[in-house]
């Protein structure tokens, strides 16, 4: 699969959202690999996005040609949830 097909959407223009989509995928991936609890405020944090963008990644994350990975989701309080991210061994995410 090339770069360009790999993130889709009405609204995805490849020159001008593939370099910051992938990367913003990559800081996801690398924080949520602790295996770890978090809210969408952390992840979009520590990946420098806005939550909307961490919550678009971690449903990247779930997609097969992003690794098939398990993410979980809780409640905390007042529509607060948080995610934690179980690796498939046999998916790892390529950039």
């Amino acid at each position: 699969m090339s770069p360009m097909e790999r993130f889709d959407g009405t609204t995805y223009d490849p020159p001008r959202d593939e370099a910051r989509l992938t990367g913003s995928l990559l800081l996801v991936w690398s924080f949520m690999r602790d295996g770890r609890w978090h809210t969408l405020k952390e992840i979009g944090a520590a990946a420098r996005c806005s939550e909307a963008a961490a919550s678009a990644r971690l449903r990247d994350l779930r997609k097969p040609r992003f690794g098939g990975h398990v993410v979980h989701r809780q409640y905390l309080m007042r529509g607060l949830h948080q995610y934690r991210l179980d690796v498939n061994p046999g998916g790892l995410v390529v950039p």
